[in-house]
């Protein structure tokens, strides 16, 4: 296990449309889908630094299951 990580769904201003598939406190495992967001909608990702190498930037346009977004050592 890595640890407590933080995934925070925001609804964008026009469609407010976001899915949680997962909720608050759930243990999830690599590549599993937690949810969809759409339509202007974003995630914030918060990891521990110290374990993290972070692939993307800030403001990139990730595809889910297709774009690398980070790798946390144990």
């Amino acid at each position: 296990a890595i640890g407590k990580v933080k995934i925070v769904q925001i609804a964008g201003i026009v469609a407010r449309r976001i899915v949680p598939y997962i909720r608050k406190g759930e243990s999830i495992t690599k590549g599993e889908r937690i949810g969809i967001i759409r339509f202007g909608s974003r995630v914030d990702l918060y990891l521990p630094a110290s374990k993290t190498n972070i692939y993307v930037k800030e403001n990139n346009l990730v595809k889910a299951g297709e774009d690398r977004i980070a790798e946390i050592s144990s």
